[in-house]
């Protein structure tokens, strides 16, 4: 017993270094988060006038949006380009030091830059200048002192300054590239918004992987159609109907009137519970068997769209359907194998 209790309090002291430092860690953490959350906030309450004639100076851009920067403000304007490309602005990187030794070619009188100069006095962004106002460049900088050269030659200068890094040194740049890269965000959106640019024309610039399959695929590129849809008559015994549900492998099958109008569905369900209730399917026919009213969906509508209808209604199964004519079944099955689910 007294081996146990030893262990035990042993166990006990060697826990508490480990607390003490993920306590540590976890206070750092939070520290951390609440400065870079304070330099986004003040962002909102220095938003002004320039900000607006940031955003109409690139809306009428003719040519491409450059984004520049060097070291972390370069990482961080390679990723507002890239929004910006990716919601209708088409934009590219230039690093600075590679634009002073040739890649100033890259550049268009139709086009416009954004600089990003946390000091505003980057050597590398301060010697693009001189070229650029030559090509009648106009230029929006976004930078922490307003009183900077860059700011000074900027035609739109955005304030993202901030009262303190998040680095206890103050030297690695962390709230500061947080309240750019929140600044650039901005500007996208606000882009985007200009545009009326649309879901649609986002899913043009996301093609490849599961946005873009949620984004492009439409119902009747999934659908089973012609041969591949289970249907019967609402006239023949219900027999046909399950024969129909068994070869064509979705666990039913459409039911059409005599005019060739959906009447119905008959599921899997619907067989359990007719034998659950004494039924006889030789005494039925597929039209006294089936369900009415069944859940629909039109060919051209997004493959999402049919996820969020089964979801809604708890169902697997979707009548493809235009104006009266039946074109198909879609089965939750269908949507999963595609990536859509």
């Amino acid at each position: 017993m007294r081996r146990s209790k030893t262990t035990k309090i042993s166990s006990k002291a060697a826990s508490r270094p480990a607390d003490r430092a993920n306590g540590g860690s976890l206070a750092e953490g939070r520290r951390v988060l609440k400065i870079e959350a304070r330099a986004v906030q003040a962002l909102i309450e220095r938003l002004d006038a320039q900000f607006a004639k940031a955003v109409d100076l690139l809306l009428r851009c003719k040519g491409k949006v450059v984004v520049s920067g060097m070291g972390k403000s370069g990482l961080v304007g390679q990723k507002i380009a890239a929004t910006m490309s990716s919601t209708g602005t088409p934009a590219f990187f230039l690093h600075p030091a590679e634009g002073i030794h040739g890649d100033l070619g890259m550049l268009g009188r139709a086009d416009v830059l954004i600089a990003i100069s946390n000091s505003g006095e980057t050597q590398e962004i301060l010697q693009l200048l001189p070229s650029v106002e030559r090509m009648g460049i106009p230029v929006v900088s976004m930078t922490g002192r307003m009183t900077s050269t860059l700011a000074k030659n900027s035609d739109v200068a955005l304030d993202v300054s901030v009262s303190e890094e998040a680095c206890p040194m103050g030297l690695a740049p962390t709230a500061s590239t947080t309240a750019t890269l929140a600044m650039g965000d901005a500007l996208a959106v606000a882009l985007l918004q200009k545009r009326g640019f649309k879901q649609e024309d986002f899913a043009q610039f996301h093609p490849g992987g599961t946005l873009g399959r949620r984004l492009l695929v439409r119902v009747k590129d999934l659908m089973h159609g012609g041969s591949e849809m289970p249907t019967v008559s609402e006239a023949v015994p219900a027999t046909a109907a399950i024969l129909e549900i068994t070869a064509k492998k979705l666990g039913m099958t459409t039911v059409a009137d005599a005019n060739g109008r959906l009447a119905g569905i008959i599921t899997d369900g619907d067989l359990r519970r007719f034998i659950q209730q004494g039924g006889d399917f030789a005494k039925v026919t597929a039209g006294e068997l089936a369900s009415r009213n069944p859940k629909t969906i039109a060919p051209d509508d997004l493959a999402a769209k049919a996820v969020e209808r089964m979801e809604r209604f708890s169902i697997t199964t979707l009548v493809v359907t235009e104006g009266e004519k039946v074109l198909g079944v879609i089965h939750l099955h269908d949507l999963l194998k595609n990536g859509i689910v």
